[in-house]
């Protein structure tokens, strides 16, 4: 590639990140090299065991600051996990900026600015620094209207029907 694109993934529909994922398996056939940054997914994910048992062949490699499930976390814990964020996207910007990676994909980055643990102003940030051959995919619901004018892809996934509105559990190896 010459150029990298930006892409958002988005809306209130499944299969963001599942989109963002087979798009980093497609390039990986290709020889490009990925690395995944998951925010807001604390805890183990059938992500991480793929990639572990495909590591010796594809070059990807998938980053999850925080270990542990964000949906009980107390006061203190979310304090720590802004404080992962930040080294996160500090460490990201300096990726970028040298191209280490062909695609990074940001999961639910979106959702980290919903819960106040990034900028709008640091994802712009993002997107105008990395460097020109770089793929960037960006995940989560409620994109910023201004950050999607910013892409040059930008998919809103949309709910029709969705198991939880059955009450019906997220389910290992098909939610997460």
């Amino acid at each position: 590639m010459t150029r990298g694109l930006v892409h958002i993934y988005t809306g209130d529909g499944k299969g963001k990140t599942t989109a963002a994922l087979g798009l980093a398996f497609r390039a990986i056939g290709y020889g490009m090299r990925v690395k995944v940054i998951q925010f807001l997914k604390g805890g183990y994910s059938g992500e991480f065991k793929t990639v572990s048992l495909l590591k010796p062949w594809i070059e990807i490699e998938i980053i999850n600051h925080f270990k542990k499930r964000i949906f009980k976390l107390t006061e203190d814990e979310w304090k720590k996990l802004a404080q992962l964020t930040e080294e996160a996207v500090a460490s990201l910007l300096i990726s970028l900026k040298k191209g280490e990676y062909d695609i990074y994909i940001l999961d639910e980055i979106f959702g980290a600015l919903k819960r106040d643990l990034i900028t709008v102003e640091k994802i712009r940030e993002i997107i105008k620094n990395k460097a020109e051959k770089v793929e960037l995919v960006l995940t989560g619901r409620g994109a910023p209207y201004e950050l999607k004018q910013m892409a040059d892809y930008v998919t809103v996934m949309q709910k029709e029907a969705h198991p939880f509105d059955k009450q019906i559990g997220a389910r290992r190896g098909i939610e997460y």
